[in-house]
């Protein structure tokens, strides 16, 4: 959570910048395809509908951007691989100097404004990614007065306030709730909480090009800051549907179900997620399996499937003895434990002992060594 806190600090000013300026029929058809594309995963039906925008406008930097959010959208179903990160940089750096030669001609060129600050709040996300947090800073401070001149020239577009949203949203957000992080982020004046919900709403709903975009940072914000998962459930629900290969959305699913303790869902989105990581569709990694894997577990658990759980837990232990490099993570953390925890159930009780001493050995995650200490003295009973 703090990560991400973190992330959103630098990345603002990062949402998807619009073409304000009204483009003929034919090039927002296939920006809006591309988009879909892009959401979907289909990165390579995405880049055939950018470089047609290219080669119809070279001089636009729309469609150089969104060849750039393929690259993005590449690296963030596998943050861990860095082999994209160089074209990703290059292609922002294209998108930076072109937006410089059309600002040299117009001053007000509200597109070449909206695209520089995008380019710049991607490469801070992605260095915050790196934990180039000065690198990062920097890139918000240079976005930040672009984003503002942009929605002064044109803030009657209702893709507009997908950024304004996420401004005022997370500028209230971030200094309260994470006081420690007030030093980063004296560059941003304040937000207003429930005008950034709002604008987000509008943006999702009218918006041309930014409405997924929105409902996705809705999604986040319910499931997140809001608590408010029920919401995050439908939103989560109705991104799955649009795009049905997009991992990211399928997660949240079953993250809200988790959090709304809907386990019979839980268990059929999981299992799901489980069949397509195995099957080696595009996004569904190995940290996607095992976290699927986990949750699976604490759906039988919560069923008294004992032996089924118990399968899930070693499978998630399994994969993260692959995923975790330098210490042990919480998913194996928890996983050890809730073996424990079933042991015990079964009566197993050498089982379980060998089980919290493994847990009391690793990274503290959500007082799972105190728990693992508890469980030695005394067999956890449910």
């Amino acid at each position: 959570m703090i990560r991400a806190c973190l992330s959103t600090v630098f990345c603002l000013l990062a949402a998807l910048p619009v073409h304000a300026q009204r483009a003929p029929a034919d090039f927002e058809a296939l920006a809006r395809r591309g988009i879909g594309h892009v959401y979907n995963l289909e990165f390579e039906s995405a880049e055939t509908e950018f470089r047609e925008l290219v080669r119809q406008r070279p001089g636009d930097p729309a469609g150089y951007f969104f060849l750039a959010m393929v690259r993005w959208w590449m690296i963030m179903i596998n943050i861990d691989d860095e082999r994209y990160d160089r074209e990703f940089y290059d292609a922002l750096d294209g998108v930076v100097g072109m937006c410089d030669s059309l600002l040299e001609q117009d001053r007000n060129d509200v597109n070449a404004i909206f695209f520089k600050g995008g380019a710049i709040g991607f490469e801070g996300r992605l260095r915050f990614h790196r934990s180039d947090y000065l690198g990062a800073a920097n890139a918000g401070r240079k976005a930040l007065p672009l984003v503002r001149e942009a929605l002064a020239l044109d803030p009657g577009n209702n893709d507009v306030l997908l950024g304004a949203g996420i401004y005022n949203y997370y500028a209230e957000v971030i200094p309260s709730e994470y006081p420690f992080l007030k030093p980063l982020i004296l560059f941003i004046p304040p937000g207003d909480r429930q005008k950034g919900i709002l604008q987000l709403r509008t943006a999702s709903e009218k918006g041309t090009y930014a409405s997924v975009e929105a409902e996705y940072f809705l999604l986040q914000i319910y499931y997140f800051y809001e608590k408010d998962y029920n919401q995050s459930l439908a939103l989560a629900l109705d991104l799955h549907r649009k795009f049905p290969a997009n991992m990211v959305f399928h997660r949240y699913c079953g993250r809200s179900y988790v959090a709304l303790s809907n386990w019979d869902m839980v268990q059929s989105e999981f299992k799901e997620i489980v069949a397509r990581a195995r099957s080696g569709m595009r996004g569904y990694t190995p940290p996607v399996e095992r976290e699927a894997e986990y949750y699976c577990g604490m759906g039988a658990m919560t069923g008294r499937r004992f032996d089924e759980a118990l399968d899930h837990f070693y499978r998630c232990d399994g994969l993260s003895r692959t995923l975790d490099r330098d210490e042990a993570s919480g998913f194996m953390a928890m996983a050890n434990l809730r073996m424990g925890m079933l042991y015990d159930m079964q009566g197993k009780r050498e089982l379980a002992l060998a089980q919290y001493r493994k847990v009391r050995e690793m990274k503290d995650y959500q007082d799972s060594r105190a728990l693992a200490e508890q469980y030695l003295a005394v067999p956890y009973a449910h």
